[in-house]
């Protein structure tokens, strides 16, 4: 598997304790697919761990932007990410080639149904980016999970998409109020929520992004409302 050399170009905090980096990829040659990750390593990081310096990373960017990509990822203290946030703008990385099935199924007549949590959004942005550049037929469906609004990462951008894309529909929810106005869903991902937008639950393919407990949770949820195994599609983000 070919390996490249790309260079950090941006950082930003997209949400609490959540940030997002960008990297040019201009020349490279480099290409990927909506939904795929690949391993990124520090080339030079001032901090190291036994875990090492290589993590695997999904893509948040279209794969239509052939001069830059994007991550993002919680920044828990790790030695690994205490030196993505104090690297220079500038710095190496080596990235391996694409990898990952989490893709956006070539059927556009079931619609397509994303539960995702937290940083499990990641994947969920370049599909929907792609969806809509290639003006993909798909009816698609997000319940993005978080914690509380604080947490919650790119609902600009993905509200955007939602003005920019008839077929999107973006149901967002956090599960423990703090005060703030929201004025989307709480709670949650349950059956009752779910079958508030979609009429039949049992006939979408869904697509299961987070952390693995919630994965387990949604997986368990939609096996009792007789989703066919065949039609769910699971990525876990565990923590580093």
């Amino acid at each position: 598997m070919a390996d490249y050399t790309i260079l950090l170009k941006h950082r930003e905090e997209v949400a609490e304790e959540t940030m997002a980096f960008r990297f040019d990829i201009a020349g490279t040659g480099y290409t990927f697919k909506a939904g795929q990750n690949a391993a990124f390593t520090l080339l030079d990081p001032p901090e190291t761990d036994t875990a090492g310096n290589t993590r695997t990373l999904s893509f948040a960017s279209s794969p239509n932007d052939v001069s830059s990509l994007m991550i993002a990822m919680r920044m828990r203290r790790s030695a690994f990410k205490n030196s993505l946030r104090a690297l220079p703008l500038g710095s190496k990385f080596r990235v391996s080639s694409a990898i990952g099935s989490f893709r956006l199924d070539t059927d556009g007549s079931k619609p397509a149904v994303f539960l995702v949590g937290g940083i499990g959004i990641t994947p969920v942005l370049s599909i929907l980016a792609h969806a809509a550049e290639q003006v993909l037929p798909h009816q698609i469906y997000v319940f993005y999970s978080n914690r509380d609004v604080r947490k919650v990462a790119f609902l600009h951008e993905l509200q955007r998409h939602e003005k920019i894309n008839p077929g999107f529909t973006l149901i967002p929810t956090v599960t423990t109020p703090n005060g703030s106005v929201w004025p989307f869903e709480h709670g949650r991902i349950d059956a009752q929520m779910l079958a508030r937008y979609i009429p039949e639950v049992h006939k979408p393919i869904y697509y299961v992004c987070g952390p693995p407990e919630m994965v387990t949770a949604m997986q368990k949820l939609l096996y009792r409302l007789g989703v066919n195994e065949d039609n769910i599609r699971s990525e876990e983000f565990g923590g580093y």
